[in-house]
């Protein structure tokens, strides 16, 4: 989990520090995004490998990580972001809940880089919507116990809620530097940060709402009609191969003198006459 809060603490920076600068600073994420994938990649790849030595993540687990993704990689273009409409976010949510808050968060970063690599969509935005992504896998991972259909009906409700949350913080990464903006829309440097904030609540509304809420009904929607068959498959999956299992390698030699009594009887009375 300090992985986790790591790479967590490190995109609320990427995404919330043009609310601090100065007014004269000039910086922009058009031209410190591919810094943020530089930061983002190797941090994700320490959130892989501390899951691996915590035991939260074997070799099966990962394999399962490289299924779900490239499954959602394929999903998101059916969808692609047309009126808001997301086809990959319903799976990111399930993923994380039947695997744990720590593959959520890789599977969600994982399927969003593979996704753009398919598509062709890699520029300013990807490592932003890599974030996004992955703390929308990490939050269904953290959701509390349920069976059945409350369980259905929580994590369509977090799809839904997930769902605006994410694009409002796909709005934060290009906002405060959007030209064109004017009155109470548009970001002004060095002003309070609840000014700015104000604006920005505004902003979205005006603008991204219609999106938004398109996602979180297709995801709402998602997770109604595939949580009971996707979950009941994911997590017999899970069971099969049998995930945080514990390995214990045995000493040959060992494994004899444990079995030596019983194999010495056994040749005594294979020998002895009938």
């Amino acid at each position: 989990m300090a992985a986790v809060a790591l790479v967590s603490v490190a995109g609320l920076i990427a995404f919330g520090w043009p609310l601090l600068v100065t007014p004269g600073s000039g910086l922009a994420h058009s031209t410190d995004a591919p810094l943020v994938l530089a930061l983002v990649l190797p941090l994700l790849l320490a959130v892989v490998l501390a899951e691996i030595a915590e035991g939260g993540m074997d070799v099966k687990a990962v394999a399962m990580l490289g299924v779900l993704s490239a499954v959602g990689a394929a999903l998101r273009p059916l969808g692609a972001g047309t009126a808001g409409l997301e086809t990959v976010f319903f799976l990111l949510v399930l993923g994380g809940r039947v695997f744990g808050a720590g593959f959520g968060f890789v599977q969600g970063a994982v399927t969003l880089f593979a996704s753009a690599l398919i598509t062709g969509g890699v520029g300013p935005w990807l490592p932003f919507q890599m974030l996004g992504a992955a703390w929308v896998g990490w939050g269904a991972g953290l959701l509390p116990p349920a069976r059945g259909k409350l369980e259905v009906a929580m994590l369509a409700a977090y799809g839904a809620v997930a769902g605006l949350a994410y694009g409002m913080l796909l709005n934060l990464s290009f906002w405060p530097f959007s030209t064109g903006l004017s009155g109470g829309l548009s970001f002004v440097a060095g002003a309070p940060l609840t000014e700015n904030l104000h604006r920005f609540v505004v902003f979205s509304l005006a603008t991204s709402l219609g999106w938004d809420l398109g996602r979180a009904v297709t995801n709402a929607v998602l997770v109604t009609v595939t949580a009971r068959p996707v979950l009941g498959a994911l997590r017999r999956a899970a069971r099969r191969a049998a995930f945080g299992a514990p390995v214990v390698f045995e000493d040959q030699r060992d494994r004899d003198r444990s079995a030596g009594p019983a194999s010495d009887d056994t040749a005594r009375l294979a020998q002895s006459p009938p």
